[in-house]
């Protein structure tokens, strides 16, 4: 099967670690492994039939502690989708669930290295994420 899409550019639109000071570092340092991943998707509509599609990803406390770090990747995926004739309801998968399927393990990676390369032990998200299933949700 055939992409109905083409990805023309892909970046890193935005990145963020905040560790405010030292103590918070140590004590993040320790609970580092109870931090969960949030992830969301947004597109826009561009010039000459693009659509740009972000996907989000930030790792965090999911606690309400104020004493916790913080590390955000926003990927920007722009594409030109091939078939004109597209259902909206072709299109919206596409967007929410092929395209970031497609780039996730990318976002996910420099994300991960950011968190080491921040002075925090290595992770390994045990967790694949399916979009597929996201999607599905959504539309239940």
């Amino acid at each position: 099967m055939t992409k109905k899409y083409e990805i023309v550019i892909k970046y890193i639109q935005d990145l963020s670690v905040e560790v405010p000071n030292p103590e918070i570092f140590i004590y993040s340092r320790e609970k580092i492994t109870r931090y969960s991943l949030g992830i969301n998707i947004t597109t826009k509509t561009l010039k000459n039939g693009l659509i740009e599609v972000i996907t989000k990803l930030n790792y965090k406390d999911p606690n309400e502690d104020k004493r916790k770090s913080y590390f955000e990747i926003s990927y920007s995926t722009v594409v030109k989708i091939k078939d004109k004739g597209i259902s909206k309801k072709e299109l919206e998968k596409i967007l929410l669930c092929e395209i970031p399927s497609e780039i996730y393990p990318i976002a996910e990676k420099i994300l991960i290295q950011l968190i080491k390369d921040s002075g925090f032990p290595e992770l390994k998200l045990e967790k694949k994420v399916d979009f597929e299933q996201l999607y599905q949700q959504k539309l239940n």
